[in-house]
């Protein structure tokens, strides 16, 4: 039946967004507030997304979203860090890290004005 089955219906970013923030609220919720720690139904998403896109590629023709590397990066234990690697090749602490150093010597607003 793989190919018999057509249908008119495509995915757009924005729809693949919302459907994807409604599983991380639920994840969120489960992580009782904590947006890392509970990964569960994004996974089971992008899980879904894969199985849709090998029977029906054609509702995803207007995204183009690697959805197994998405997944890979869910699967392993501290997504956010293995995403803040891949992009910056370094981890979300010291990311965050260099983010306050650099907030801490920006001059303030009363400083500007001043000067």
């Amino acid at each position: 039946m793989k190919g018999l089955m057509n249908t008119s219906f495509r995915y757009d970013k924005e729809m693949l967004y919302k459907e994807f923030n409604d599983a991380k609220d639920k994840d969120t919720k489960l992580g009782k507030g904590d947006d890392n720690k509970v990964h569960t139904n994004r996974i089971k998403l992008l899980k879904e997304y894969i199985k849709l896109e090998a029977e029906m590629p054609e509702v995803f023709s207007d995204v183009d979203i690697n959805f197994k590397n998405l997944l890979a990066v869910y699967e392993t234990p501290n997504p956010r860090d293995t995403f803040y690697r891949k992009v910056f090749n370094k981890s979300y602490a010291q990311v965050e890290a260099e983010r306050n150093d650099d907030d801490y010597n920006e001059p303030s607003e009363k400083e500007l004005v001043l000067n």
